[in-house]
C-alpha cells in the first residue's frame, strides 16, 4: 500500500518527467525553425538561374537575394534583445516564424524582382531575431548541465538543412519550378508554428534584464567579448572565403561533373551531423581547447585541398573532414556563449549574430576578391590565414573567460 509521502513523490517524479519531455519537444520545435529557415535562406543558390529567367533579372542581380537576408539579419540581430526585453519571449518567437511563413507567401507569389528583395528582407528579419535569441532561449528551456546537448539538437535542424536544401530544391525546383518549392515550405512552417504553440512554454522578460536593458555593443567593453567576437568573425570569415567558392574549385581542379559535385556537396553536409554531434559530446569538459583548435584543424584541412585538389577521392575524404570541423564551429560559440556573457545571453546573442552574418559576408567578399584578383590558390590560402589566426586569438582560451571564472578546460 502506497503513503500519501509515496504517493506524492511518485506524482512529484512524473511532473518531473513530464516537464522535461515538455522542454525537449520545445527544444525540437525549435530545431525544426532553424532547418526551415537556414533552408529558406539559402535555397535561392541551387535556384539562382530559373528565378533570374523568370524575373528578368541577372544571375548577379538574383544572388543579391541571398546577400539582403543577411543584411537585414545583422539589423535584427542588434535589435532584438530590446523587444524581447519588454514582451513573452514566447510571443516574440512564434512572430519570428510568422514573418519567416510571410516572406515564403511573398517570395513564391513574387511579381517581379523588387518584391522578391522585400520578402528576402523579411526573411532576413526572421533570421536574425531568431539565431540571436536561441542560446538564450535554451538556456531557460533545460538545465545548465543540458545546455550542450540542446544546443547540438538546435544544431541538428541546421545541419539537416545544410545536408538537403540545396540538392532537394534543385530537384524539387526542376519538377515542379522555383515558386513551388518555397511554396513546399509553406505547410511545413505552418506545421511548425502550430509546434511552438503547444511546446513553448510562456517566457516573461526577467524584470533584472528589462531594468538594465543592456546596449549591445556596451559588451565589448568586457575584455572576454571583446577577444571572443573578433575570434568569431576570424573563424566564420574564413571558412566562407573558401566554402563559397567550392564549386568553382571542384569543377577546375578536380575536374567533377555535375552528378560528382552534386554526391560530394551532399556527403560535406552529411558530414556535418558529425560535427554537431561529436562538439555537443565534447563541449561540456573542453569548450576552451575546442574554440582554438577546430579553425586550426579547418585551417590545415583547407590547405589540404591544395595538396591534393587534382585527386578526386582524396577530395571527397577532405570535403568529409572540412565538414564534420565547420559544422562543429557554431555549436562552440553558441556553448561559449551560454558561459561568457551568462548574465546578458540576449544582447550576447544579437552580437554574436551580427558578428558571424557580418563575417560571412565579408569572408566571401574577400574570397571572391583573391579569387577574381589572383586565383583560387590564393583564396584558399586566405581562408587559411584567417582561421590560423582566429585559433591565435583564442589561445589557450583564458582571454575569453569571464572576469569571474577562473577555472575551466
Amino acid at each position: 500500500m502506497s503513503t500519501p509521502s509515496t504517493t506524492l513523490i511518485a506524482s512529484s517524479g512524473s511532473r518531473g518527467h513530464a516537464s522535461q519531455r515538455a522542454a525537449w519537444s520545445a527544444v525540437g520545435s525549435l530545431s525544426m525553425c532553424v532547418a526551415l529557415l537556414i533552408a529558406s535562406e539559402f535555397m535561392p543558390v541551387s535556384l539562382l538561374t530559373p528565378i533570374a529567367a523568370d524575373l528578368h533579372a541577372s544571375d548577379g542581380l538574383a544572388g543579391q537575394a541571398i546577400s539582403i537576408s543577411g543584411l537585414f539579419a545583422v539589423f535584427s540581430s542588434l535589435m532584438i534583445a530590446s523587444v524581447v526585453a519588454r514582451r513573452d519571449r514566447r510571443r516574440v518567437l512564434m512572430a519570428l516564424t510568422v514573418a519567416m511563413l510571410a516572406s515564403l507567401v511573398l517570395i513564391a507569389t513574387a511579381p517581379n524582382f523588387l518584391m522578391l528583395m522585400a520578402a528576402r528582407a523579411l526573411l532576413g528579419i526572421a533570421i536574425g531575431g531568431f539565431w540571436a535569441l536561441a542560446t538564450a532561449t535554451i538556456m531557460r528551456l533545460v538545465p545548465a548541465p543540458s545546455v550542450p546537448k540542446a544546443l547540438g539538437v538546435l544544431y541538428t535542424g541546421n545541419a539537416m538543412a545544410v545536408a538537403f536544401a540545396a540538392p532537394i530544391g534543385s530537384y524539387v525546383g526542376g519538377l515542379i519550378g522555383w515558386r513551388g518549392v518555397f511554396g513546399a515550405l509553406v505547410p511545413l512552417v505552418v506545421v511548425n508554428l502550430l509546434w511552438q504553440w503547444r511546446s513553448l512554454p510562456a517566457m516573461p522578460p526577467d524584470a533584472d534584464a528589462t531594468a538594465r536593458r543592456t546596449n549591445v555593443f556596451a559588451l565589448l567593453k568586457r575584455r572576454n567579448v571583446a577577444f571572443a567576437m573578433v575570434g568569431v568573425m576570424l573563424s566564420f570569415a574564413g571558412a566562407f572565403s573558401t566554402f563559397t567558392y567550392l564549386r568553382p574549385f571542384l569543377e577546375t581542379r578536380t575536374g567533377v561533373d555535375v552528378s560528382q559535385l552534386s554526391l560530394l556537396l551532399l556527403g560535406l553536409g552529411l558530414a556535418g551531423f558529425a560535427g554537431t554531434y561529436g562538439a555537443s559530446a565534447l563541449l561540456g569538459r573542453h569548450l576552451y581547447r575546442l574554440l582554438a583548435l577546430l579553425p586550426l584543424a579547418l585551417a590545415v584541412t583547407t590547405l589540404a585541398f591544395l595538396g591534393f585538389g587534382y585527386l578526386l577521392w582524396p577530395v571527397a575524404l577532405i570535403l568529409i573532414v572540412w565538414g564534420t570541423l565547420n559544422a562543429a564551429i557554431p555549436v562552440a560559440w553558441s556553448t561559449w556563449l551560454s558561459l561568457g556573457i551568462a548574465d546578458e545571453p540576449d544582447a550576447g546573442g544579437g552580437l554574436l549574430v551580427a558578428a558571424i552574418q557580418l563575417a560571412i559576408m565579408l569572408g566571401a567578399a574577400f574570397g571572391g576578391l583573391l579569387l577574381d584578383h589572383l586565383s583560387l590558390t590564393a583564396t584558399w590560402i586566405g581562408g587559411a590565414v584567417m582561421l590560423l589566426l582566429a585559433a591565435l586569438v583564442v589561445g589557450s582560451g583564458r582571454r575569453l573567460r569571464p572576469a569571474n571564472d577562473g577555472a575551466g578546460c
